[in-house]
């Protein structure tokens, strides 16, 4: 049973909760605000990493001060090759570049914990000579039975504390006999309260629930609660900003720093990510990573968008919002306790609008035309090379047309677009089904928009002749010419509209699939005149 409380205080300053007041005073004194990422390289980084991540930097670059990457790879059963490089290169992807890190450098380093496992033993055996950590030389077959009795008992398992007990006689002769054994620190009874910036004055009666923390293990190396306290002092860190899951251990960490006669930084405990009807993300799902969505090709801007919409931190959280908006705008006190539920419908409207936006300066089209032209290359192969659609002009003629009716540059090499990039594959069987006059009335279309000048040639211009040519061959309804003129462009009977396949193809290319169609009906007809003439 984990005891967690909020209390739910009030100050006579009036009816502002203590979380905000004591939140607004600790932000304004942030003079020199340094803030760390430190995620562990055990996989890719998933969405509530890079929000935490996020909110770092934003914290940080909203008052002047500092973000810090550090990698916490001291479990060296959990560590994935590869894991540390996918990391630093996601949060390029996102813009959020660390001031220091272990690529970056900097004068706290090194940024790797595995690196600095002798400052850890020299912190560990500090604790030790004040009286505040203890060896512990209990087995793992000990141990694995305390387990077994507390799951008899339905109690949650924690350690008894034996080793507590033994004298420093006794612990050294231990040591001296090369006894396996870890180290534990010491709790307090009646763990103090703290002010969390986000979840307001909490306290975890940590000792009551549960035994004395491993901080030094068997193999020398740190666990999570001795490696933090130690790298967030000595590294100068400011606020610590992360998952809402560490809360019950805060009281934990705070009380290393009492053993250690530090000073604490800020805390703030951000609220979990969870599905819009309120269940948990699961790792099982592909979409929780955020290599998924750059693989899939959202741009960076519009997933920081989509996972700080959920969030808060924002005085309006209902717009669109670039990096350096997000800067401006953010606000700590701002970010509330619920968890933050992710509206998956938003990330499409996000995506979009991003994406117009992009286009809209000269830079971004031609890195949208150039990433489009990779996809087609990707997609068709050596089949592109042959097309007629290959300058840039059109490209950019189709994004201009289509923008706003996509989500992704993948959309436009999808199935339904292919007619954009080749000629379809039309049979007149498929043709004459639509319409037995197929035959007169493309012709009359093919003469109608030959006469068109390029002026003309506009949605409006085919429009109106369209209309003429449909009410010339009445013979053929209107609603039936579009859907031969449909299938004839593009191979398939939905769509855009015609004239807006017309006007993206350009005069030529429509002319040309005009003829493709005509070519394929005389054709048929002179077969069918020699076989009546047999």
């Amino acid at each position: 049973m984990r005891l967690l409380f909020k209390i739910p205080l009030h100050s006579s300053l009036g009816p502002q909760p203590v979380r905000q007041i004591c939140c607004s005073r600790a932000l304004q004194s942030c003079s020199d605000v340094r803030v760390r990422f430190a995620p562990s390289p055990t996989g890719m980084l998933h969405l509530g990493g890079l929000r935490t991540a996020l909110y770092n930097f934003l914290f940080a670059k909203a008052h002047s001060g500092s973000f810090i990457l550090r990698i916490e790879d001291t479990d060296r059963t959990r560590l994935v090759p590869g894991s540390e490089e996918s990391l630093e290169e996601m949060l390029r992807w996102a813009g959020l570049q660390p001031d220091e890190g272990p690529t970056k450098g900097g004068k706290y380093g090194p940024y790797r914990q595995s690196e600095r496992v002798h400052i850890y033993k020299e912190k560990t055996q500090e604790l030790i000579e004040r009286g505040a950590a203890y060896h512990c030389f209990c087995t793992p077959h000990r141990l694995e039975l305390l387990r077994k009795e507390a799951a008899r008992r339905k109690e949650v398992p924690c350690y008894d504390n034996r080793c507590r007990q033994l004298s420093q006689q006794e612990c050294r002769r231990r040591l001296e006999d090369g006894v396996l054994h870890v180290v534990r620190f010491k709790l307090e009874d009646n763990a103090k309260p703290f002010t969390d910036l986000v979840f307001g004055v909490t306290r975890h009666d940590v000792a009551s629930v549960e035994g004395d923390p491993v901080i030094l293990k068997g193999d020398g190396f740190p666990t999570y609660h001795l490696a933090n306290v130690v790298d967030d002092h000595l590294m100068e860190i400011s606020h610590v900003l992360r998952g809402q899951e560490w809360l019950i251990s805060t009281g934990k960490h705070l009380m290393l720093y009492r053993a250690f006669g530090w000073t604490p930084p800020q805390f703030a405990h951000l609220p979990l990510l969870v599905n819009k009807d309120g269940t948990k993300l699961s790792k099982r799902q592909g979409d929780i990573f955020a290599n998924y969505f750059r693989e899939k090709g959202y741009l960076p801007r519009a997933v920081l968008n989509f996972i700080t919409f959920c969030g808060a931190g924002f005085h309006d959280n209902k717009q669109v919002r670039t990096l350096e908006d997000m800067v401006a705008e953010f606000s700590l006190s701002r970010v509330v306790e619920h968890p933050a539920r992710l509206d998956w419908d938003r990330l499409q409207e996000f995506q979009r609008e991003h994406l117009a936006r992009l286009f809209g300066t000269h830079g971004g089209q031609t890195q949208i035309v150039q990433n489009l032209r990779e996809l087609l290359v990707q997609q068709y192969g050596e089949r592109f090379s042959g097309f007629s659609v290959l300058p840039d002009e059109y490209i950019l003629k189709v994004l201009e047309t289509r923008m706003g009716h996509f989500t992704l540059l993948s959309d436009l090499v999808s199935a339904d677009f292919q007619y954009l990039w080749g000629q379809p594959n039309i049979t007149v069987q498929e043709l004459v089904m639509i319409t037995s006059h197929a035959s007169p009335v493309l012709r009359a279309v093919h003469e109608a928009l030959q006469d068109m000048s390029t002026d003309q040639f506009t949605t409006e211009g085919l429009g109106s002749k369209l209309r003429d040519v449909s009410k010339t061959h009445q013979a053929v309804k209107y609603s039936t010419l579009m859907k031969m003129l449909r299938f004839v462009l593009s191979g398939r009977q939905v769509g855009p509209s015609v004239a807006e396949m017309m006007t993206t193809l350009g005069q030529t290319e429509t002319l040309k699939r005009l003829n493709n169609a005509l070519s394929l009906l005389d054709s048929q007809n002179k077969t069918e005149d020699t076989e009546r003439r047999l």
